[in-house]
């Protein structure tokens, strides 16, 4: 039975990753820093599954610990500050988890035990200002926030321990994946809540910022499969992982509405206050690499994406409004059609 080590495993990618590595056969364990107010909402159905460890990338002496006391075989690096509009208000801090903890992490690697293999968790949002389209391995990095500077340091640091080291290190550059636990501070969740709030009365407006921000949406629990298949090969190398077609952020608004039955022109309230400093404006990714090497392909297309986020948030409301957690405030649109 191998064993893998998951950093940030509370969160959207970890949940799904935990998933899978469980189906096939594994010994999972998940890094989790201590807080005062735990969330493990997303992980709650393989609580009894899954091994839990307190750690934290600032700490490089809890890695250590956990890496000798847990001896793994992968190491999958998903922890980081990964809401971009969140990384200009605290971007030292970004800095700190999302770069600098990469290196705690294959530093922690080097000295313990280079026979374990690393998944680094790269994004698109290192492209930033596209210098060309799609984007490939190849393509420069020009990132428009200090996430996606903080994404470079540890993209690079991970290249940089792999060649110096000869350690098994690769970076998965996934673009944009969601998912139902996606978190509501994050757009595609944020329109799929809003519209299911609005369709059953508990809202009457959505308020967001640039829908003109075109992206490359996939589902995380496709994209998951392909950090695995990167740590199988025979030498490492880092992959683009995508769905190469792109959407605007206004598709995804019309869908998400139109699959409540409702016109979004009646309920959108544009917000400038949301609107980023500096935002990337076309990000669509070339994935032939992984198709050719890892054999991967998404598997959820982006209607199937919208239809299942709205669908689920539609069902968790009506649930909460049954049990009387939420009270409708507005009177349901009678053109509502229920997930």
């Amino acid at each position: 039975m191998k064993t893998a080590l998951i950093t940030g495993i509370t969160g959207q990618d970890g949940s799904y990753l935990a998933e899978f590595l469980l189906s096939k056969g594994y010994r999972v364990v998940g890094m989790v820093r201590r807080l005062s107010h735990e969330n493990h909402d997303r992980i709650a159905h393989l609580a009894d599954r899954i091994e839990l460890v307190q750690g934290d990338l600032l700490d490089q002496m809890s890695l250590s610990s956990i890496l000798r006391e847990c001896a793994p075989d992968e190491v999958y690096n998903l922890a980081a500050m990964s809401f971009v509009p969140t990384s200009w208000n605290q971007p030292v801090l970004t800095g700190e988890f999302t770069g600098i903890g990469v290196t705690r992490m294959l530093d922690a690697i080097r000295t313990v035990d280079r026979s374990i293999r690393f998944y680094q968790a790269s994004s698109s949002e290192m492209f930033g200002k596209v210098r060309e389209s799609p984007q490939n391995e190849h393509t420069p990095f020009y990132p428009r926030s200090p996430y996606g500077v903080a994404k470079v340091y540890g993209h690079y640091i991970t290249v940089n321990y792999r060649e110096s080291y000869d350690m098994f290190a690769v970076s998965g550059i996934l673009f944009n994946h969601e998912s139902p636990r996606r978190g509501l501070e994050f757009f595609p969740r944020k329109v799929s809540d809003g519209v299911a709030r609005i369709a059953l009365g508990l809202s009457d407006h959505l308020s967001l910022g640039n829908l003109e921000a075109k992206r490359d949406w996939g589902f995380a629990g496709d994209y998951v499969k392909a950090m695995w298949l990167m740590l199988q090969r025979d030498e490492p190398k880092d992959y683009v992982v995508a769905t190469g077609e792109t959407h605007t952020a206004r598709e995804f608004v019309e869908r998400a509405f139109a699959r409540v039955g409702l016109d979004p022109e009646r309920y959108i309230r544009l917000d400038p206050r949301l609107i980023r400093p500096a935002d990337v404006d076309h990000l669509v990714g070339d994935a032939t690499l992984a198709r050719l090497e890892l054999g991967w392909r998404p598997e959820v297309d982006f209607d199937g994406l919208v239809t299942m986020m709205v669908d689920t948030d539609l069902r968790s409301l009506d649930r909460a409004i049954a049990r009387g957690d939420l009270v409708p405030r507005h009177p349901a649109p009678e053109t509502t059609v229920r997930g």
